[in-house]
């Protein structure tokens, strides 16, 4: 399969939509499919003819020699979840990590606002709705984000009013949980990862929980967003997918908004198109919605058969923001924001992704040194791992509890972590205080640590 879009980069691909992003099943099948057990390796671009998918075969991310070293060496984990199971090189990845991207899921946060103020239940869940698709444009990045190592944190202030905290609070499996928080709303999600192999393409499944309380009214929104396919990871052009249902379900009415993610058909058809519509708790149509992940999404009042109401036009409720032109990492200008330090609060907590030595000098281009950083983190990971196993000891998340709660999700069950409180206190304590601290935050050593380093 080759690259259905302009926006599409040459590098990397995409291992992760927590839930933040949080975000899988059946109809990925439906989606744009190579060949069965060595999926895509006929490199077929839906925009394009023969000769392109040909050009697109010869293009791809890799040297000759590295991309058939590669294909050698991952052949052999095909049908397997390879969320942590396989060291990849630097040279794919963007200098971000998987809950540094969580946050993405606030750019567009006044959709909330918006929601919160809302008086019509119905235009209340299109704005809701409108902010759970609005990440998608971010989240076709054909980068891979670091994974984040045990106990990394990120803190993002100065948007919107928001306070935002992740935490990785499991390495074995991967999860990661969030939690933000304005005047209009709190934002919670507990997401663990799981991937299927299927050779040129990967299969992602958010095994997550997203929960959004409106505090006007109390009102509760539960997310279960689509199934993500990424295409083309060794041969031709990365290009990324998300086939399937977003079901948006307010727990406190029984409203609920049912999108459907169109799969990238033949040539590209379909590609980005989302439609569906507001159903009341009796599952009947009151608002249709329709638009394009990459563009904007609209509405409009419908009649109990989901046709447009007579004397109603389309309107626009979000539109997606202007990229930088010609970004290497596909960034928005809102993921160079939460990248950087303009977004960081007083007293950045040693643990932060930002702070991680291998993304820092992926950022700067440095590749050798971010390649022997990464490796240096995880070896130091997998020390505290066997020292922590020797001496009988539980790893504990700082500023989330894992509860005694089960979630069912269309994908497995999910333990839950629950936003403990902490952060807010320490958060209070930091602003509150008086001194003047003119330490450069850049200087600040990562440490994301359970114990003192183990290899001294």
């Amino acid at each position: 399969m080759g690259t259905p879009g302009e926006n599409q980069g040459k590098g990397g691909f995409f291992a992760a939509m927590t839930s933040g992003l949080s975000m899988f099943g059946n109809a990925m099948h439906r989606s744009v499919n190579g060949l069965l057990g060595y999926e895509g390796v006929e490199v077929i671009n839906p925009e394009g003819g023969k000769e392109d998918a040909v050009e697109e075969a010869q293009r791809g991310r890799w040297k000759q020699e590295e991309r058939d070293n590669y294909w050698k060496m991952m052949q052999k984990y095909i049908g397997s979840d390879v969320t942590s199971m396989v060291t990849l090189p630097v040279i794919i990845f963007e200098p971000m990590t998987m809950i540094q991207k969580m946050a993405e899921l606030m750019e567009y946060s006044y959709l909330l606002d918006q929601a919160d103020k809302c008086e019509d239940p119905y235009m209340r869940m299109v704005y809701a709705a409108s902010w759970a698709v609005s990440v998608y444009f971010a989240y076709q990045r054909t980068w891979k984000p670091f994974n984040p190592i045990l106990g990394e944190t990120y803190e993002m202030a100065n948007h919107g009013g928001i306070t935002f905290i992740s935490e990785q609070v499991s390495h074995h499996p991967p999860m990661s949980a969030g939690h933000a928080e304005n005047e209009h709303f709190t934002y919670d999600v507990t997401s663990k990862l799981r991937t299927k192999f299927l050779g040129n393409s990967l299969d992602v499944y958010p095994v997550g929980r997203t929960r959004v309380v409106l505090k006007r009214d109390g009102v509760v929104l539960d997310l279960v967003p689509p199934p993500t396919k990424v295409n083309n990871l060794i041969f031709g052009r990365t290009w990324i997918d998300s086939p399937g249902e977003m079901v948006m379900t307010n727990l406190t009415t029984g409203d609920k908004a049912i999108l459907y993610f169109q799969p990238c058909g033949w040539f590209g058809a379909n590609r980005y198109e989302v439609d569906g519509y507001i159903y009341n708790a009796e599952e009947e149509p009151k608002i249709l919605m329709t638009g394009k992940w990459s563009e904007s999404m609209s509405y409009q009042p419908c009649d109990s058969e989901g046709e447009p109401l007579p004397g109603t036009e389309l309107k626009e409720v979000w539109h997606v923001a202007e990229s930088p032109p010609d970004d290497k990492y596909q960034f928005t200008y809102f993921a160079h924001k939460i990248n950087s330090f303009d977004t960081a609060p007083k007293k950045l907590l040693a643990s932060d992704s930002r702070l991680r030595p291998d993304r820092w000098e992926l950022e700067k281009g440095d590749l050798s040194k971010a390649g022997t950083a990464k490796s240096s983190l995880e070896e130091r990971q997998r020390a505290e791992k066997r020292h922590r196993e020797a001496k009988g000891e539980q790893f504990s998340p700082k500023w989330f509890d894992l509860t005694d709660e089960t979630a069912p999700t269309p994908w497995g069950d999910l333990e839950i972590f629950r936003y403990n409180g902490k952060y807010t206190e320490h958060r209070r304590a930091v602003d509150s205080s008086n001194s003047d601290d003119t330490t450069d935050v850049k200087s600040t050593d990562f440490s994301p640590w359970q114990y003192p380093d183990l290899s001294v």
